[in-house]
């Protein structure tokens, strides 16, 4: 496959992250430094593993010594301004914090017993202590999450200390300093609550894998697989965007991350094939950024679902299935016709890889397929993660030939004798069987290979991806002590119904909105946390069930990196495609017209997220119907479908294809109606145009139609 196609260099990948993304931009540390930083993240990674397999810490004690853990790295490798990041240095000051920060981090380690039974009541190096923690996880969230999120966690602290003198409904009695840092750090309700909970279980875990997939080289591979399967079809670079970015969400928790590692190889492809700039960068963020939609691994926020909502993990990614496959239907069908009405073809023979050589590295998904299986036979969430990193590690080994027969052997051999001592023993356990097989394997392979030093890179880079989650779930937790503490929840909850005059549609509007503003400054953490405690309870009180209510906030909340005027994602994208960042956002915007539409949908018919979907054909009809509806609303926003459509039949065909997508009797009869008639008109009025684009762009180099 030609070098030329991927023209973004490591330098300029690196300098978008930092200006789009606040978890992109640390220091460049160098000598003792940098050791001491690999060191810190190494131990976290450990510690997390520890307390996740061999032995479990009490829930206060797991919770801090991770915020401890995040703010002393934070603090080490996030500069207190952008100046200073490329000089190698440590201030004075940042030594301080992160030495304070080992005291926070370890205070409930060593004072656990006497916190327990103070039964809320403070000392004073409690006090202090308490009102540490949140300055510091209010510093560190500025430093690695970005201004947005800390503003926001400081005025619900504003808001709970002057309880008293807010106007109208937002008034209440006040808490003082003394309870409000008793709340904030010495209960499970602030900086210790449900968000950082999750991170410091389920979160790091899955970054783990993602990192450990990525030391496999599957990041590459989803791009060469990518290209084999769609490389050569009509508009090929542009559906090669969207296959690899989904596959590229199962181990980027980032939109913006997604983009720029994504996007360096996908968007220089799509303009030398013709595509416009700004229409090349939209669909690289449009798809990025529905990577977090995309079961079976989805963004952290969907991890957080599992706690606020009381729901397994499964069942929330099963819901997800049908709208994240409309979402990318969307975006496809949408580059497709575009990729007609401009004349695209696909690439050349000699852009494509060796299609013998991809398909020989499928082995490479077997960890996805395994998560898969593992989550979707009842296993905990924490399991699946870990089985899911050692069977990570041991598809990394097949890679190499010179040991592939010892690791075989090995392998063979840990599954042999645990067979004979279970069956000895009594019990044998099949999954449990292939575990200790894979572990056997992964010794054995420390002790032949180097990749004992692929599997500590993978555990410093996990931790390193960790750190902007840890202080965004910390600050979280600030905002979520807050409205526990003064009823804030409800009573927003019930303006908003009250604003909405009680209509179901209205509320969700709102709920839209209230998302995409705080999505446009936030992490989807974030974001989710603070919609779903304080906008989902509205759509709740209406009457509509807790999954499709969060799944409706969470949707949202990740679309605001498409939607102007602050989309981080498509400013990212525009930043490697030298584009205009409104346009190039507007019209990611517009391909991923499905996500402002489904949403919408599910929460009025919960079919879209099969529940009370009964059978195989209820689910083939549900999914052909929305699937032609997404087609139908496709040719009407690009306005091509077989031939050029003309201002009267556009506009039928996105109403027609709302209707399919809504899931009712009577709106699918209308819809398909609509569907077969400007089907029908496509063949019958002016034949002579179909195929014909509106008009031709010449590509910068030879290329092929499939």
């Amino acid at each position: 496959m030609s070098e030329e196609n991927n023209k973004v260099s490591v330098e300029k990948q690196k300098e978008i992250m930092e200006k789009y993304d606040p978890e992109g931009g640390v220091r460049e540390l160098t000598g003792w430094l940098a050791k001491v930083a690999f060191i810190g993240l190494l131990s976290f990674s450990l510690f997390q593993l520890y307390s996740s397999t061999i032995h479990p810490l009490p829930a206060q004690i797991l919770r801090s010594v991770h915020v401890g853990f995040g703010l002393v790295l934070i603090f080490l490798l996030y500069p207190a301004t952008k100046k200073n990041r490329k000089k190698g240095k440590i201030a004075w000051y940042d030594i301080v914090l992160a030495l304070l920060s080992i005291v926070v981090g370890t205070y409930w380690l060593f004072f656990y017993e006497e916190i327990v039974s103070s039964a809320g009541a403070l000392t004073t190096l409690d006090f202090y202590v308490g009102v540490l923690a949140v300055l510091l996880v209010l510093e560190a969230t500025r430093r690695a999450v970005g201004i947005p999120i800390t503003v926001i966690a400081i005025a619900f602290l504003v808001y709970a200390y002057w309880g008293r003198q807010m106007p109208g409904f937002l008034v209440h009695r006040g808490v003082d300093v003394d309870n409000l840092v008793q709340s904030m750090f010495f209960t499970t309700e602030g900086i210790l609550g449900t968000p950082i909970a999750v991170s410091s279980t389920f979160i790091f875990l899955f970054l783990l894998f993602g990192a450990f997939l990525v030391k496999t080289g599957v990041g590459q591979y989803f791009n060469d697989l990518a290209v084999t399967l769609a490389g050569k079809r009509t508009g090929g670079p542009a559906k090669v965007a969207i296959f690899s970015s989904a596959l590229q969400g199962t181990i980027s928790g980032s939109s913006v991350a997604n983009v720029v590692t994504s996007g360096a190889f996908t968007i220089p492809m799509m303009k030398k094939l013709g595509y416009r700039k700004e229409f090349a960068g939209g669909v690289e963020a449009a798809a990025s950024t529905g990577g977090q939609l995309m079961p079976p691994i989805m963004g952290a926020a969907a991890f957080l679902m599992i706690e606020f909502i009381g729901v397994d993990y499964w069942t929330i990614a099963k819901a997800a299935l049908i709208p994240a496959i409309l979402y990318f239907t969307g975006i496809w069908i949408m580059t497709h016709f575009e990729a007609k009405r401009t004349g695209l073809s696909g690439l050349g023979e000699e852009e494509m890889p060796d299609r013998k050589e991809v398909f020989k590295k499928l082995y490479l998904l077997l960890p996805i397929v395994a998560i898969i299986l593992f989550l979707s036979s009842g296993m905990s969430v924490m399991r699946a993660a870990l089985y899911g990193i050692l069977t990570t590690i041991l598809v990394g080994l097949l890679r190499k030939e010179k040991f592939r027969k010892i690791y075989i052997a090995a392998f063979g051999a840990g599954f042999a004798g645990y067979t004979i001592y279970s069956f000895t023993a009594g019990g044998f356990d099949l999954v449990t069987a292939v575990i200790i097989a894979i572990m056997v394997t992964i010794v054995v392979s420390y002790l032949f290979d180097g990749n004992l030093v692929e599997s500590i890179e993978a555990l410093v880079d996990g931790a390193r991806t960790a750190l902007g989650v840890v202080a965004a779930t910390a600050a979280a937790g600030i905002i979520v002590g807050v409205v526990t503490k003064t009823g804030l929840g409800l009573k927003l909850a019930n303006s908003l119904v009250t604003l909405a005059n009680g209509e179901v549609l209205l509320t969700l509007f709102f709920t839209m909105l209230a998302a995409i503003i705080l999505g446009m400054g936030s992490p989807t953490t974030a974001n989710y946390v603070i919609t779903s405690t304080i906008a989902a309870p509205a759509v709740i009180l209406l009457g509509v069930a807790d999954l499709p209510a969060h799944l409706f906030v969470f949707y949202f909340g990740i679309i605001a990196d498409i939607t102007p005027p602050v989309a981080l994602a498509a400013f990212a994208a525009s930043g490697v495609a030298s584009s205009e960042p409104i346009r190039t956002g507007l019209i990611a915007a517009k391909l991923a017209i499905a996500a402002f539409i489904i949403p919408y949908m599910f929460v009025l018919e919960n079919q879209l997220l099969l529940i009370g979907v009964d059978s195989p054909v209820e689910l083939i009809w549900i999914l052909f119907t929305a699937i032609s509806g997404m087609i139908a609303i496709g040719a009407g926003l690009v306005g091509y479908w077989f031939r050029k459509m003309e201002w009267y039949e556009r506009i039928p065909a996105v109403i027609g294809g709302l209707s399919l997508i809504y899931p009712s009797t009577m709106s699918d009869v209308i819809g398909l109606s609509i569907f077969v008639v400007l089907l029908g008109l496509q063949f019958l009025v002016k034949k002579d145009m179909i195929g014909v684009p509106v008009y031709k762009v010449k590509p910068a180099k030879s290329s092929h139609q499939s």
